[in-house]
């Protein structure tokens, strides 16, 4: 994939302003895979400019973005834009937004989007979120963060271990396991207020919830009978699970199909872990994943073409995308890193948040489907684990 090269002047006011859009614009959309930076010094543009687009030509640029930031009396802050084709000589248009200082970021991330989806035709997920958690000594923090990894607001911490945090998918909620009461127990806690519910709290084990696409529906692994088996329970106010089957195996790590229609999961019921697919409704399990000998942590794009799971290839944890469309069960990794875990797709399915280890420190790293881009995203201190990347909120 050829990455389109893009000008993204700096924005007017923007000395003066608490946020550097321009700089977060051009991060985003690097990161994205798709595009790559060319040099935008020059005369001071703004959205009302008319360039000259035979100098961005001549940078090779294919669009070019520029805009202002104006504080206002009430110390709000009025933000402009527009975009330009420069290949075309086109005016694409732009947009304004007036938004408290903490809102710059997330006004930069809507522009990122804007852009993108100009001019790929696909939409963008800068303004999107994420979550994740981080050990700091013997305190576990449950973090909710912009899709850079920027902006990071507490939802939750606890001396004892967090885990598996999933969105829900509307964005308002997030599952996932604390071990408050010194075993693993399934919450639901909403994004904005903080207030959250017990979902499941049976005998035993209680793990590694995943939304059903409409909502309604979380699968969780549970050993209240035994073994770890796949239950499907009540999203809303938990109660009575219903069991998917009946395997002589663990089952763990359910991920719902983007249709609803299909669970895929991790057994061990081959001798080693693997990736099967079952019915929504249970039923026989099919086996997903052939190549070495294990396999973890499933995850599916949205529009339901791909499937990324962390493969142990000769000691090493990798990252591994499987092109679901093809059939053939064949998966290529797309990391040089050694200790990979808890993949997650973007709501757009172009892009995978993941962490690893780097320098001896766990991190928070994005990658293209071909492993061919990867950023390494901003985070609290500590160790990083468990991203989950949450879809589309409605503006």
């Amino acid at each position: 994939m050829k990455q389109r090269p893009i000008a993204i002047a700096p924005f007017r006011g923007e000395a003066q302003s608490p946020q550097k859009i321009s700089a977060i614009i051009q991060a985003d959309l690097e990161r994205s895979g798709v595009f790559v930076g060319v040099d935008s010094s020059g005369p001071q543009l703004d959205e009302s400019s008319r360039p000259d687009l035979t100098v961005w030509r001549e940078r090779t640029a294919e669009a070019l973005a520029s805009g202002s930031v104006t504080r206002m009396a009430d110390g709000r802050f009025d933000v402009r834009f527009r975009l330009w084709d420069v290949v075309n000589a086109k005016d694409f248009g732009g947009q304004s937004y007036v938004v408290t200082q903490a809102d710059l970021r997330l006004v930069a991330h809507r522009i990122s989007d804007f852009i993108y989806e100009k001019l790929t035709g696909d939409r963008g997920v800068f303004s999107t979120r994420i979550t994740y958690v981080t050990k700091n000594g013997g305190r576990y923090t449950l973090w909710v963060a912009d899709a850079d990894g920027e902006n990071s607001q507490l939802a939750f911490g606890s001396s004892e271990p967090i885990i598996s945090p999933a969105w829900s998918p509307t964005g308002g909620q997030v599952a996932y396991v604390s071990f408050e009461s010194r075993k693993p127990v399934v919450y639901v806690q909403d994004v904005s207020t903080g207030k959250r519910r017990l979902i499941a709290n049976f005998r035993g084990s209680n793990s590694a919830p995943a939304w059903s696409p409409d909502g309604r529906t979380l699968a969780v692994t549970l050993s209240r009978d035994g073994g770890s088996q796949l239950y499907t329970i009540d999203a809303a106010n938990g109660g009575e699970p219903r069991r998917l089957m009946q395997s002589s195996g663990i089952d763990t790590e359910p991920a719902y199909s983007s249709d609803g229609r299909s669970i895929y999961f991790v057994s061990d019921r081959g001798g080693a872990p693997q990736i099967y697919r079952v019915s929504a409704g249970g039923g026989n399990a099919e086996r997903v994943t052939f190549g070495g000998t294990y396999n973890i942590s499933p995850s599916v794009s949205a529009d339901g073409n791909y499937l990324a799971y962390i493969s142990r290839v000769g000691g090493a944890f990798k990252l591994h995308v499987m092109d679901l469309k093809v059939g053939s069960g064949s998966a290529t990794a797309i990391t040089e890193t050694s200790a990979d875990e808890s993949p997650s797709f973007a709501p757009n399915s172009k892009l995978i948040v993941y962490a690893t280890q780097q320098g001896g420190r766990e991190a928070l790293m994005t990658t293209t489907l071909d492993g061919k881009i990867k950023a390494r995203l901003a985070g609290q201190s500590g160790d990083i684990r468990e991203p989950s990347w949450g879809p589309y909120q409605k503006q």
